[in-house]
């Protein structure tokens, strides 16, 4: 258990330098991830207003059967890309909260670029 906390102290640590350099705006939003043991949530966010411009997650209706891998990560990616091209956002920055940018992480940034954000 104390391992456990160990770990998570450590990403928080991590995701407060990241999010020093980090700021998103409506015109370029800030694309952060989260990632449980059971699912995978991204968002777009304006940080200038604090709001959310869009989201996706394996919690969502079409990806209802879909679990937190790197497959899944895609998916999520792609869905995630297309709700923001269709707001006309095509840049962004990508927030990937403490986490290693590796496996799911990787490969929802990858999902993103596929259909057609930069970042």
């Amino acid at each position: 258990m104390k391992s456990i906390i160990k770990k998570t102290a450590q990403r928080e640590r991590r995701k407060k330098h990241i999010r020093i350099r980090i700021k998103g705006t409506a015109e370029r939003p800030r694309i952060t991830v989260f990632k449980s043991n059971l699912h995978l949530y991204a968002q777009a966010i304006d940080d200038k207003n604090g709001t959310t411009l869009c989201s996706a997650s394996t919690l969502d209706k079409e990806f209802k059967n879909l679990k937190n891998n790197a497959i899944s990560a895609q998916m999520i990616g792609e869905a995630l890309g297309k709700k923001m091209m269709d707001k006309n956002i095509q840049l962004a920055v990508f927030d990937r909260n403490g986490y290693k940018y590796h496996g799911v992480i990787k490969a929802l940034a990858d999902g993103a670029r596929k259909v057609g954000v930069k970042f």
